[in-house]
């Protein structure tokens, strides 16, 4: 191994997806210095294709940081609908809660904070290999190669793991230091890309006795669908006619019909719910899926993300400008009640919506789900719940 050039900085980030960018964009404009090493190109992240749809809580984050893209191309939702057995039941944000989501990709969030930090001279080291991690408990370092073959060391007062679902950092934390919670779901996502117009303004969550389905958007002439499978279902497999079959099936009905076209791509996607505990070792802090990832059923995945960052510098900004750990201290409680939360409602959604595989009970399992569904549509209080989980809840 030859010589390594040494940087030294405030504040070390693995990863460099939107949790990892968005805290050294907020550290920039509080004047605290941070590199961020990721091992993929930038290129590969911009071109990684997620769901995208945020709380009011996230745009306000972007927003008031200057990063206001979402604004002016994403879309707001100012609710959803819910369609059980072909029958459609709106959920008015706005009307119940006072407060609404906004369509926009998650690659989108990326290239809008990656292009800031370009603009704002951050130190961000895209397409690094060789990582790897030291002395987490006092002085961190983070060792790299970049795209250039020059070998690198990290030195940071404090280190961060945004490095996503496959965490280095998680993993550099001692067994007995940690507590993993892991659930599996018997069921997974065929999602397409497909040329055809809006079938819906609004986001339609799909339960029927052939299984659930998620009509979203993408632009005016580009939209996103998924249905459920099962998880070892091969895409390559399915024609466009047999796809769309399947989510007539799921959607269609009561003079609704799904606006359809060519299949641009299709993929099938598994998930999980994951959570580790505690989110924070010595100086290493975790954020985003790096310490915890849930189903996309409630849309949680990056508004998770974006709220760890949130509080996390708050506790950083108030570290490095008074020498308090204190705010910094609580991170790690503060984050986790509301990690939970979302893995609760994004388990019950998933559970409500979609049709459990089993041999024994089937039926009293559907109608059951039915009964529950009915108790929630009918009543402006159930419809509240939903209302309040899918926008965000206030930070405390």
């Amino acid at each position: 191994m030859g010589d390594r050039t040494v940087i030294t900085t405030q504040v070390a980030i693995m990863g460099a997806g939107p949790a990892g960018l968005m805290l050294s964009h907020l550290l920039a404009q509080a004047g605290i210095d941070s590199t961020v090493v990721e091992i993929r190109s930038r290129e590969a992240i911009s071109n990684t294709i997620r769901a995208g749809i945020l709380e009011a809580g996230s745009v306000n984050l972007l927003v008031d940081s200057g990063v206001d893209n979402v604004l002016r191309n994403g879309h707001e939702h100012e609710g959803t609908e819910f369609r059980v057995n072909g029958v459609s039941h709106r959920i008015d944000f706005k009307g119940l809660v006072g407060q609404s989501v906004w369509l926009y990709p998650q690659n989108d969030v990326f290239d809008d904070l990656a292009a800031r930090r370009e603009a704002d001279g951050g130190d961000v080291r895209y397409s690094c290999s060789n990582v790897d991690t030291a002395d987490l408990t006092g002085q961190p370092q983070v060792f790299f190669t970049d795209e250039d073959g020059k070998d690198f060391e990290l030195r940071a007062q404090i280190l961060v793991g945004a490095d996503g679902s496959r965490s280095h950092c998680r993993s550099a934390i001692p067994e007995s230091e940690r507590r993993w919670y892991f659930n599996e779901y018997p069921f997974a996502w065929f999602g397409i890309l497909t040329e055809a117009p809006r079938s819906s303004p609004e986001l339609i969550y799909a339960n029927s006795e052939h299984g659930f389905a998620l009509i979203s958007q993408r632009t005016d002439t580009v939209q996103r669908m998924y249905f459920q499978c099962d998880p070892g279902t091969n895409p390559d497999e399915w024609t466009d006619e047999q796809i769309w079959e399947q989510l007539r099936l799921r959607v269609n009905g009561n003079g609704f019909e799904l606006k359809e076209g060519p299949v641009t791509s299709k993929v099938v996607l598994p998930f999980r719910s994951f959570v580790a505990e505690p989110m924070r070792y010595g100086n290493l802090f975790l954020a985003g899926d790096a310490a915890h990832t849930v189903p996309p059923t409630g849309a949680k995945g990056l508004n998770l993300a974006l709220h760890d960052v949130r509080l996390l510098f708050e506790g950083l900004d108030s570290f490095f400008k008074s020498g308090s750990s204190a705010i910094l201290d609580a991170y790690s409680e503060r984050a986790l009640d509301r990690v939970w939360k979302a893995q609760n409602f994004s388990y019950w959604m998933t559970t409500l919506l979609h049709t459990v595989p089993q041999e024994e009970n089937h039926a009293f399992f559907r109608a059951r789900q039915l009964g529950e569904l009915r108790s929630l549509l009918d009543s402006e209080h159930g419809r509240a719940y939903i209302a309040e989980c899918y926008t965000g809840w206030q930070t405390k």
